[in-house]
């Protein structure tokens, strides 16, 4: 399997964080029906795609307009993905998520999909630094189809535990979501640390 593969797969995942975001849709939907709750992550991840796909094939684009040098935004990147890796590790993004998940069910808003389960908890800001670091490491169009490949197996797999959350809490409970998600901080933290490196390495000519 390609390596790059492999490296977008594990980074994506562990930012769009599918076992994280899993209770936190089930909670939103707990008064939806079984079709609205499974319509509606199907929605949320279609969107999410296509708002993380349009980062990857135009961002580069979009830095330069911008007159931002790539190795700027990879250590900005960098740093961003580690300050959620620290998040996950000491549970703080869990809290955050439930706090926004409860205030939009106060509102009662029956369709979550787009807001904010597509933006911002899938394709939110360490998504769409990620994504963007990674299109930027594939040298040629294959390694580009394996980092597209990675995006959409991570959020086929964030599909398919949005609507069987319910389900995966009843089984596993919160013990086991928070242990998984510590883990998962743990290596987005080494991941974001090699991308500060190699921005700082391009930026000092090190």
């Amino acid at each position: 399997m390609n390596e790059l593969f492999v490296s977008a797969f594990i980074t994506l995942f562990v930012v769009i964080d599918p076992p994280g975001c899993a209770p936190i849709y089930a909670g939103l939907t707990k008064d939806a029906s079984a079709p609205e709750r499974r319509n509606m992550a199907i929605r949320a991840s279609v969107i999410a795609l296509a708002i993380l796909l349009g980062f990857a094939l135009f961002g580069e684009q979009l830095l330069g307009a911008l007159h931002i040098q790539l190795d700027s935004f990879r250590i900005a990147g960098g740093l961003m993905l580690f300050w959620i890796a620290f998040e996950m590790v000491f549970e703080k993004r869990t809290q955050r998520r439930e706090e926004r998940a409860e205030k939009i069910a106060a509102s009662e808003v029956e369709d979550v999909s787009v807001f904010p389960m597509a933006m911002p908890m899938l394709a939110g800001p360490g998504a769409i630094a990620a994504i963007m670091l990674l299109m930027n490491e594939a040298s040629d169009l294959t390694d580009q189809l394996m980092v597209l490949g990675a995006l959409g197996a991570v959020l086929a797999i964030t599909m398919v535990a949005l609507i069987a959350a319910g389900p995966l809490m009843r089984l596993f409970g919160d013990q086991v979501e928070a242990v998984v998600t510590r883990l998962l901080g743990v290596l987005l933290a080494a991941l974001a640390m090699q991308y500060v490196i190699d921005g700082l390495k391009g930026s000092f000519g090190l």
